[in-house]
């Protein structure tokens, strides 16, 4: 038997799939990447701006605003059936 680990909660493995990502690493990288991506978005406002309280303003409204937009463009994409499996199998 093996040993638990963060490793071994974060993959899923069996014979018949690929290793693939965890739900929990999917969330943690997605949760890093929106920090990153908002914390880069305060440094450019900041830097443009020279005012903290205005470039921080930015960033929280760019963290709701880059949600939404995402999941309007994931919603978009779920529409277009280019580039699936079942496009191309003629399903």
């Amino acid at each position: 038997m093996r040993a638990l680990s963060f490793r071994n909660i974060c993959t899923v493995h069996t014979a018949e799939q690929p290793l693939q990502d965890s739900r929990l690493r999917s969330l943690l990288k997605g949760l890093t990447w929106r920090v990153l991506a908002t914390l880069t978005t305060v440094i450019i406002a900041w830097w443009i701006t020279g005012d903290t309280a205005m470039a921080l303003h930015i960033g929280g409204i760019e963290v709701f605003a880059k949600i939404a937009v995402y999941y309007l463009h994931e919603r978009a994409w779920a529409n277009i059936h280019l580039g699936t499996i079942r496009t191309i199998f003629g399903r």
